[in-house]
């Protein structure tokens, strides 16, 4: 979400890394409602919900911005996963499978143990996801005089014609320096489970995982999220698998926001929640049409910043019906019909539909091969 969740290795693993992620969100939503042993006041119900609502808004602006030079990039780190319609369409069932396994996990072996291995994976990719976060920050922060050395780190299998990379990451200094400050944050979590730290790294694995993840084309984007739409509703309305799951796994999956911060400071512990599936999953597809945009070269944003007011729109109304009726809502029940349907509907008055549902993007490794031979023909003229 992040690489695991910073640089997705393969499709797979980004597929496992964003079903975790969906594992939590709509069960966080039912945290939100759960004011039996606490009565948040309206100034701190309003300020939990529109922190959240920001907070989530920040890693889909930006990642999809970052999303843009990404798919440019030539740099091994740096490279986007692309998901392809195939890997669309079992994305649900693999996350389906994933999360009745953690049901059952946490049915047969104890809570805690599981918690703690989680607690070890998360710290890990949390810090290369919050690493790579910061790492453009860095680079505007250090002056030029800083000593900055390159580094590369380099495996490969096998020898002669038949050797293959296996790891090929180039990193500098600063990043070093990034790295270094990110540990810092994962010791502060894995101690306290702060929710600062908590949302840290909760941002950073959202905003690499809509920089980072790529769709090849809207109609995968389609079939991701109406696959998703039906997982999320049939899993929060149809069995309690997720409840349980959502009520056991302890990880940074999710934005937390206190309600009760203005009684009690940073210490307060009545959280409002929003897991990161919420973000990530509608995120990659705003990505996608702001990649659109800038193939259209017409200096114009249009379909980017209308499927982010449509996601603005849809945690608004997710939020309003969940406050209203006091019951979990699965969020991509509102979202999905919202960033899909209001750039449709822009494309439709644009005339410009077929043009959106032609677009495609290479993988990163057919968009290599081909600028080779394109090179290797002007050689040849």
């Amino acid at each position: 979400m992040s690489e695991a969740e910073q640089v997705p290795a393969s499709v797979p693993e980004a597929a496992a890394v964003l079903d975790a992620l969906n594992v939590t969100d709509s069960n966080a939503t039912e945290a939100l409602n759960a004011t039996v042993k606490f009565v948040a006041t309206p100034e701190g119900t309003a300020l939990a919900y529109g922190s959240l609502v920001v907070m989530a808004l920040v890693p889909i602006f930006f990642g999809a911005l970052r999303s843009v030079s990404c798919s440019k990039s030539k740099n091994g780190s740096d490279m986007p996963e692309t998901i392809t319609g195939r890997d669309a369409a079992r994305f649900p069932i693999i996350a389906s499978c994933t999360l009745f396994g953690l049901y059952l996990f946490f049915k047969v072996f104890s809570q805690e143990y599981i918690n703690l291995l989680l607690s070890v994976y998360f710290f890990g990719l949390g810090v290369l996801a919050l690493s790579h976060t910061m790492s453009p920050l860095m680079s505007r922060v250090f002056p030029e005089s800083f000593p900055n050395k390159q580094y590369q780190l380099l495996f490969t299998q096998g020898s002669g014609e038949s050797k293959e990379e296996i790891v090929n990451y180039e990193f500098d200094t600063k990043n070093l320096v990034c790295l270094l400050i990110s540990s810092v944050v994962g010791v502060w979590y894995l101690l306290k489970k702060h929710w600062i730290a908590n949302n840290l790294f909760g941002l950073a694995f959202a905003l690499n995982g809509v920089e980072l993840l790529h769709l090849n084309n809207v109609s995968t984007g389609c079939i991701l999220l109406g696959g998703l739409f039906v997982y999320d509703v049939f899993w929060v309305f149809g069995t309690n698998v997720m409840v349980t799951v959502a009520k056991s796994f302890e990880a940074p999956i999710k934005l937390v926001f206190p309600q009760d911060l203005l009684e009690k400071g940073l210490g307060a512990s009545n959280f409002a929640m929003l897991g990161l599936g919420d973000i990530v999953i509608p995120g990659i597809f705003i990505a996608l049409l702001l990649r659109f945009d800038v193939s259209l070269k017409k200096n114009s944003r249009t379909y980017f910043y209308s499927s982010f007011l449509a996601y603005i729109f849809g945690l608004g109304l997710t939020i309003f019906v969940m406050h209203t009726f006091k019951h979990a809502q699965p969020a991509l029940l509102y979202l999905v019909p919202a960033c899909v349907g209001f750039p449709v509907i822009v494309a439709l008055f644009k005339g410009e539909l077929t043009e959106m549902f032609s677009y495609e993007e290479s993988p990163p490794e057919e968009e290599a091969s081909k600028e080779d031979s394109s090179e290797s023909e002007k050689k040849d003229q």
